[in-house]
């Protein structure tokens, strides 16, 4: 019997990726103008699962208002709620009595791709024991799970592990080919995956070299929407005005308009009702939502622009996000270099530009310093210059 049913485990906050998980969770932040969660559910039905339970919770309504039922995807979509965040495993315990004998769990949280499931061996073994998906990584291997193998089948699996002790990294992809997991979950899917080895239950591991994309801290975004980006098919629906030059994958949405003399450098994705320029230019790996505004004489690089931003005339932005509704007036400057921020406790040194929450509003002549962060809800008056990070609906006079 093939698998028919999936269960997506989309409940998490995603604290760490603050300000754009304030008001939506994880899976909701759109990477090339699509949320998370949306490549999960793409890849399931390109390989013929269509049946999909999401176990949600925090801002629970942003997803069951996007998803609803699924139809316009393809797919049949129904919804357990997690209500206390307690874990993957007690998100998974939520699902008990509504699955197959045989079904898939995977994370709502990563950008995969149909490939990732189909080029690995998962669902062929998952039809005879349970079965977990691994990639090996190079970078970052610390910020996961990590597992370890002999002889292709799993011998442990360690969470955010103090040493190197495997490059092979959990993508939180399982098969299941009985309900025996729910004996043995707890908090956390993989303690219980544990207790499952260490009871003599085989768990086979099985490779992926397909995508699997995860945005951990905020400036993970860049990236992740540059690899996308970089597949993306070019498509021109809107309006491309006179001696406007287009190179490279770009797609322009409906009802869009490009304006005079602007200069348009793939891989970029422009959403519905945007107006771009004149004299405009948007520089390779940037996305643009839909009613977006871009002023004359600016110029957009390596950037996430989310719906409803408008950017004022003769800025320069690189390396940056802003989220939704946020609005700068002209001359805005954030331009990039390595920077040291803080999250969580942890230190990075990254090179970013300007990360802004949504809602707020940015006066003229701005310059934001590589590495500011600034929350939702942001009133900044005009000629300042930002630094660090500024709280959820501050106010900078």
């Amino acid at each position: 019997m093939a698998f028919r049913q999936a269960v997506v485990l989309a409940a998490g906050e995603g604290e760490r990726l603050r300000p754009f998980t304030a008001s939506k969770p994880k899976v909701m932040i759109k990477i090339a103008n699509k949320p998370i969660l949306q490549y999960v559910v793409e890849a399931l039905e390109r390989n013929g699962i269509r049946r999909i339970l999401f176990v949600v919770g925090y801002k629970k309504e942003k997803i069951m208002d996007y998803f609803e039922d699924g139809k316009e995807l393809g797919v049949e979509i129904d919804y357990v709620v997690q209500k206390h965040l307690l874990g993957t495993g007690d998100a998974l315990k939520q699902a008990e009595g509504k699955t197959d004998d045989r079904f898939l769990v995977l994370s709502g949280d990563n950008v995969i791709e149909a490939d990732t499931i189909s080029d690995s061996e998962l669902l062929n073994a998952g039809e005879t024991e349970t079965a977990i998906l691994i990639k090996p990584q190079q970078q970052d291997v610390s910020k996961h799970g990590v597992v370890t193998m002999e002889n292709g089948m799993v011998t442990d699996i360690v969470e955010k592990p103090g040493e190197e002790i495997s490059n092979l990294v959990n993508t939180g992809i399982y098969a299941f080919h009985d309900l025996d997991i729910f004996e043995f979950i707890d908090r956390d899917l993989t303690s219980g995956l544990r207790s499952m080895i260490q009871q003599g239950k085989p768990v086979k591991a099985c490779e992926t070299h397909g995508a699997w994309l995860d945005a951990v801290y905020p400036w993970n975004i860049l990236g992740l929407n540059d690899i996308v980006l970089k597949a993306n098919p070019a498509k021109i629906e809107g309006k491309i005005e006179r001696s406007v030059t287009i190179e490279g994958r770009v797609s322009v949405g409906k009802k869009s308009v490009i304006r005079a003399n602007s200069y348009v450098k793939g891989p970029v994705i422009i959403g519905d009702n945007c107006e771009i320029g004149p004299n405009a230019c948007i520089f390779p790996s940037t996305s643009i939502g839909n009613d977006v505004t871009i002023g004359a004489f600016t110029e957009i690089t390596n950037s996430v622009l989310s719906d409803m931003v408008k950017i004022g005339s003769f800025s320069a932005i690189q390396h940056s996000i802003f989220d939704v509704g946020s609005y700068a007036e002209g001359g805005f400057i954030a331009r990039s270099e390595d920077a040291d921020i803080q999250i969580g406790g942890e230190y990075h040194r990254v090179k970013v530009g300007a990360i802004v929450g949504e809602n707020c509003e940015i006066g003229s002549n701005v310059i934001a310093y590589p590495g500011t962060i600034i929350g939702n809800r942001c009133k900044i008056k005009s000629m300042k210059e930002l630094n660090g990070k500024i709280p959820d609906g501050s106010w900078v006079v």
